[in-house]
């Protein structure tokens, strides 16, 4: 399997229902929320990718576009946009979904880095050469 073939497989999709449990005082998804579900989904993209522990060391940077109301739908998708030597990066956008029309758009985009780790949690490299 070649890098582009690996790296379009290992793109990760999760759906998500915005339930009142997950919103604040202004019946939109809490920030802190919508960064916890964008590391998980950059830690799998990242998991899938190498197979190997990863951790994640940084989020560069993230953009609240659109505020996501409560009663919707989200769809994040993550995927692999860098390759270090032991260090990766991973985007991930949200796209809010209506859930009684087809109405689709982008609400936050970012960015997060891993370092691939061996069981002493010391950087490994990510891909090896052959």
């Amino acid at each position: 399997m070649n890098l582009q073939e690996k790296i379009a497989q290992s793109e990760t999709k999760i759906f998500k229902a915005v339930f009142p449990n997950t919103t604040n005082h202004y019946d939109t998804l809490f920030g802190g929320t919508a960064m916890q579900l964008m590391d998980e989904v950059a830690f799998i993209a990242a998991t899938r990718f190498s197979r190997q522990r990863m951790v994640t060391v940084s989020s560069d940077r993230i953009d609240f576009k659109k505020p996501i109301p409560g009663g919707t739908i989200i769809e994040l998708i993550g995927k692999v946009s860098y390759i270090g030597n032991t260090s990766l990066k991973v985007k991930v956008d949200i796209f809010i979904e209506q859930m009684y029309a087809t109405d689709r758009e982008k609400a936050v985009s970012g960015e997060f880095t891993f370092v691939a780790i061996d069981e002493n949690k010391q950087p490994v490299k990510i891909l090896n050469e052959n």
